[in-house]
């Protein structure tokens, strides 16, 4: 019962995955982009974060094309869940996986700083052992992270709960200062910030290290 980590030309956040799940105790493997299937025993599948391909043409629109996606596609129709961090949720976006995009930051600049956010929704595998409105921080990374959906979109959003985390004081532009979603069936999850950067003391703070726990356990008993 293990959790797939996707690995494409670019992705840089992989080993920090690892080391996150591996303090939770969880086992974990690899997957490279150009395998067509995962693991017969996984469980989770992690997107993590970095620049597939080099971020050409838009951040994630090559690699939702990788072999391995149409095997992470067909585990999250099963109900499978399914976590894209940064350039994750990029790629999860252009798979049709998540709904919305992101594009380039209001500012055009990269932006690397510890992020204050709050917590919108907690009914869900993801925020579970989160306080709804509770104000937690996570370190952000990105040039590509201002979320834009559709009036109509952003309205279904809200109205199934499934915005989850927003920007306090909105460093992007994102439209609803969102910072993270999920899908209406509540199995497949994105966000910008990085909480497997913030799962030590030693690193700033344990804010993200309940995500991915709640996350793994929900997983195991699927």
């Amino acid at each position: 019962m293990s959790v797939a980590i996707l690995q494409f030309p670019g992705t840089n956040c992989e080993m920090d995955m690892a080391y996150a799940y591996k303090c939770i105790g969880a086992p974990y493997t690899f997957v490279w982009h150009q395998e067509q299937v995962l693991p017969k025993d996984t469980k989770l599948v992690i997107v993590p974060g970095g620049f597939s391909y080099g971020d050409y043409l838009r951040s994630g629109a090559i690699a939702r094309f990788s072999p391995i996606m149409q095997a992470v596609c067909e585990f999250a129709m099963q109900g499978g869940y399914v976590l894209g961090i940064c350039n994750g949720f990029q790629i999860l976006c252009e798979a049709k996986l998540l709904p919305g995009v992101l594009k380039r930051n209001n500012s055009l600049h990269f932006i690397s700083q510890n992020q204050k956010l709050c917590v919108k929704n907690t009914n869900n595998a993801f925020l579970s052992h989160y306080k709804k409105e509770s104000v937690i921080s996570l370190p952000i990374a990105h040039a590509d992270g201002c979320y834009f959906i559709d009036e109509q979109s952003l309205c279904a959003l809200q109205k199934n709960d499934q915005i989850l985390l927003t920007y306090i004081d909105n460093p992007n532009g994102s439209v609803a200062d969102i910072a993270g979603i999920c899908n209406e069936q509540k199995n497949v999850f994105g966000l910008m910030p990085h909480p497997e950067r913030a799962i030590e003391n030693l690193l700033g703070g344990v804010d993200g290290l309940e995500m991915l726990t709640s996350l793994y356990h929900a997983a195991l008993q699927h």
